[in-house]
């Protein structure tokens, strides 16, 4: 790995610029636009058109500046004799430069330095100088020697423009057979056949960026027509899942795509190499593909007929086929391509700079199985396929595309009708900055644009180029439009607000100054009152899984504070939380962000943390943990109503239920309601309430044969929008807003009720073992609403709930039955039935001894009709009774071997079914 002193991109700029105020490129030359990948790669010179014209980078343990033109060399003196210090770069202090014969004015420039200039004819490996001086037309026979001494810590200044070449050669692909490209595109910059419209430019004070800069730097026609030669479709096998490829480099292009959008399968162009990534191993080995990849291993091999390297068993066939050269193997240089799964066993570096070289690679597998267990790491920095492919432009995302056969584009429209990231975030910058229109088809792509930007920032690649380019394009885009002022009544539907609201979140996480941005996302952000050095006390016992700490704390939207954590905590798993809403929208009409949550690790006992939406503070502990009498201080935050059981005083709330947070939250004996302050406001005695929710809660215990005391309290949390239904379960359970003034009024529940919060409360209790999926998923969750209404509210069945009315029930039964009892009709207000039978027969007490009984077994079936027998039997031996006949009048599986066992037990005979 490269020292991350050679990495530091802005100090090498500063260096490379030093005592520089301006570059006027007006003279007589017209340069080559230079394209740059990688992470390495950075402008020096960028006219307003976002051409670069000078640009440097680092390969290996080397370094190399490229300008645009040979004539710079004698045109900017200054701004050479800084490039050759960068170059000689290790401070060993060796003076000697070669400069070849073309280019010998740099070496009469020098005669006053103190650099000790040779011209040579060439160059040859046994040169002992640092730095080599050249144009780009005279790498020599051999450019892999000056690479080499590049690699191994030399540095190399090129001059040179490829336009002219470009026009003489028409049908030649200038970024790869453009002698110079075949020293300096190792590292990352191409002379393009662009020429550079030249101007007088400013050296600015940091590393040069521009919307406009580089989108695409190839049409990848000739690509397309070679890579889909007597192709029409390709595939993704049965039984495969692919990941989605993310395509976001100048030089990346989509070969496959579901639909024109998400692909499947790209090619890059890396260096001197080539790479094609497919997201699922299955796709190389489908039948139907088989004459793509004999195309495509001849498009890596480049006319080398060179050995193909295959260390991935779905490789062996297509490399086989390929009428190439095949060997099982791990890694090798002298390989010509190298096939490989997308988590290579080998050094990424090493096969990275193989491919900048010359060599070809083909990754194939996907990364959404890796994200799925590796929860809390992030697949594009942390998966090792993406520490290879990312470099290239492409990486491979958790989104998936399901099995199926794919019409292939038109080579010559591809670019056109096939979404690409940068290509239509270039578009999208032109249509916010100069008001050009879209098409329907770009429109149509927006949503998917916002979500693709946001993955794509995680990548948090400050230091490099590309990474920064896209940072200040997308800085720049909600600094002109703004970000919509997405609410209940300003709700936020077109595409282009989706995106801004997508990307305004993360761009606020990784822009350079967060501050400055902070205005144009966040129009109405008043000053609350705040409380400093506020102390929270850790008691924590986590054997119900992770949990949420309350502070009863808030912080504004963009607000930075500072949380003092104990040592015993810091690297054990924590985290603070900054916001309630954890549920993550994906509707076509949004009331609200669609992630105003974010969460940091405790890793020094000193946490800066901040939410571009604000929220409360949580800390939250890892599951199987416990932490007793520690103590957290939080530097400043808003104060929010925050009542505690039996820490808080009335006379605490009647001031505390007035603090300015726009949330508040009610934490009782084992559950907790997170709901806006307006509903709290007039709530005078939450000791009332406390009381209501402590029975509730009891009684949900008590049918749930549980101790009154749970492992983890219960957590509500009321929002103006959730990702599913009116109300789903988890932890939190997940409200719409309107719910919020049922939950905190005894009165309302004892009146009306509140099925829908029992309901998922209810949900909180189902257990696999005696749940059938997908009969009784919404179903048996209702034992805990009916239950609750009539032990705790006095509310009876029918009056709890509109679908609980005698007549109703009555009705289901009969249809039910005329449908011919049919399972496949069995499911919630039909299945509650069998439920409500069993409980007016047998009472609570009877459900209450299954459910204990359950608590004792292990060793469950895993299908329904084992389960279902198993319900059966134990109900039965509850009771005392044969139930088997009820059952089967339902409909039920039941096994002859089940009534075997319960044939000693009196049957039930009357039952309702009969």
């Amino acid at each position: 790995m490269s020292n991350p002193t050679q990495n530091n991109h802005e100090a090498a700029y500063m260096s490379l610029t030093k005592g520089l105020r301006e570059l006027d490129l007006r003279g007589p030359y017209v340069p080559s636009d230079l394209l740059l990948i990688g992470d390495h790669a950075f402008p020096l010179a960028m006219n307003s058109k976002g051409q670069v014209l000078m640009a440097a980078s680092l390969y290996g343990s080397g370094r190399i500046v490229v300008l645009g033109h040979e004539g710079y060399l004698s045109a900017f003196p200054a701004l050479v004799e800084n490039a050759l210090i960068w170059l000689r770069g290790d401070g060993s202090g060796n003076p000697s430069v070669a400069v070849h014969q073309n280019v010998r004015t740099v070496s009469d420039n020098l005669s006053r330095s103190s650099f000790q200039a040779e011209v040579v004819g060439g160059f040859s490996s046994n040169l002992e100088a640092g730095v080599y001086v050249t144009d780009a037309y005279s790498v020599g026979a051999d450019p892999k020697d000056l690479v080499a001494f590049m690699k191994a810590g030399g540095g190399v200044l090129m001059a040179g423009q490829a336009w002219s070449w470009a026009a003489d050669h028409p049908m030649e692909n200038t970024l790869h057979y453009f002698d110079g490209n075949k020293v300096s595109g190792v590292a990352g910059i191409y002379f393009s056949k662009n020429p550079g419209e030249v101007e007088h430019l400013p050296v600015y004070p940091q590393i040069p960026s521009s919307w406009m800069a580089v989108v695409v730097g190839k049409d990848f026609e000739d690509d397309l027509q070679f890579l889909l030669h007597g192709v029409s479709e390709l595939a993704i096998p049965n039984g495969s899942l692919a990941s989605e490829v993310l395509v976001h480099g100048p030089l990346a292009f989509p070969i496959a795509t579901a639909g024109g959008g998400p692909a499947f399968l790209a090619g890059s162009y890396y260096g001197q190499g080539r790479v094609i990534v497919a997201g699922h191993e299955g796709v190389l080995s489908a039948e139907a593909n088989a004459s793509f990849w004999k195309n495509a291993l001849h498009w890596l091999d480049e006319g080398r007929r060179g050995v193909v390297g295959v260390a991935l068993n779905n490789g062996v066939n297509i490399a086989t086929n390929s009428g190439l050269k095949m060997e099982k193997t791990g890694f090798k240089k002298d390989l010509s391509v190298f096939v490989c799964p997308s988590s290579p066993k080998e050094d990424w570096e090493e096969i990275q700079n193989f491919v900048a070289e010359g060599g070809g690679l083909l990754i194939g597998g996907h990364a959404w199985y890796w994200a799925q267990s590796h929860g809390g790491k992030n697949p594009l920095t942390d998966f090792k396929g993406n520490m290879i492919l990312n470099q290239m432009g492409l990486s491979l995302l958790k989104s998936t595309i399901n099995a199926g056969s794919y019409k292939v584009p038109d080579p010559s429209q591809a670019m056109k009708d096939t979404y690409h990231f940068r290509h239509l975030l270039h578009r999208f910058a032109k249509h916010v900055t100069v008001e050009e229109e879209l098409s329907k088809e770009e429109e149509d792509f927006l949503k998917k644009l916002g979500s693709d930007c946001a993955t794509y920032l995680t990548m948090n690649a400050h230091d490099s180029c590309h990474y920064a380019q896209l940072v200040a394009t997308l800085t720049d885009i909600l600094k002109r439009s703004g970000l919509p002022q997405v609410s209940e009544d300003c709700p936020v539907k077109s595409p282009k607000d989706h995106l801004l609201l997508n990307v305004g979140t993360e761009i606020y996480k990784v822009c350079p100054d967060p501050d400055a941005l902070l205005p144009y996302l966040i129009r109405d952000n008043p000053l609350l009152p705040v409380v400093r050095n506020h102390r929270v006390k850790l008691d924590v016992n986590t054997a119900g899984g992770e949990e949420w700490v309350s502070t009863g704390l808030y912080l504004s939207p963009g607000m930075k504070t500072f949380v003092a954590i104990p040592a015993e905590i810091v690297n054990k798993g924590w985290q603070i939380q900054i916001g309630c809403q954890t549920d993550r929208l994906n509707a076509a009409e949004l009331k609200r962000p669609p992630c105003v949550h974010q969460r940091f690790p405790v890793t020094s006992e000193m946490t800066q943390v901040w939410n571009l939406w604000g929220g409360l503070i949580y800390l939250v502990a890892p599951p199987n943990t416990q932490a007793e009498g520690l103590e957290v201080v939080v530097q400043m935050a808003v104060p929010a109503p925050y009542y505690k059981s039996g820490v808080t005083t009335e006379t605490d709330w009647s001031l505390l239920r007035m603090a300015p947070s726009p949330w508040a939250e009610l934490e009782f004996d084992n559950i907790i309601l997170t709901v806006p302050s307006e509903a709290i406001r007039q709530l005078e005695h939450p000791d009332e309430l406390a009381a209501h929710w402590n029975d509730i809660m009891k009684a949900i215990a008590d049918l749930a044969a549980k101790p009154h005391k749970f492992p983890r309290k219960e957590r509500f949390v009321a929002d103006v929008q959730i990702s599913h239904g009116w109300m789903h379960a988890g932890y939190p359970i997940m409200a719409h807003k309107a719910s919020a003034a049922g939950l905190v009024s005894v009165k309302n529940a004892k009146t009306e009720g509140i099925w829908g919060a029992i309901h998922e409360l209810g949900h909180n209790q189902q257990r696999g073992c005696w749940e059938f999926p997908s009969h009784t998923t919404e179903c048996t969750c209702n034992l805990w609403s009916v239950y609750v209404h009539e032990v705790v509210f006095g509310i009876k069945r029918d009056k709890a709930h509109p679908a609980m009315k005698d007549s109703d029930r009555k009705k289901r039964i009969q249809d039910y039955v005329k449908g011919g009892r049919n399972l496949s009709s069995w499911s919630v207000w039909v299945a509650l039935e069998t439920y409500m039978q069993l409980q007016e027969k047998f009472g609570w007490e009877a459900f209450k001894k299954v459910f204990a009984a359950y608590h004792k077994m292990d060793n469950f079936p895993k299908d329904n009709k084992g389960k279902m027998n198993l319900y059966a039997e134990t109900f039965s031996q509850t009771v005392g009774m044969n139930l088997t006949g009820f059952f089967k009048a339902w409909g039920w599986p039941i096994e002859q071997a089940t009534e075997g066992k319960l044939s000693s037990l009196p049957a039930w005979t009357d039952h309702p079914m009969v």
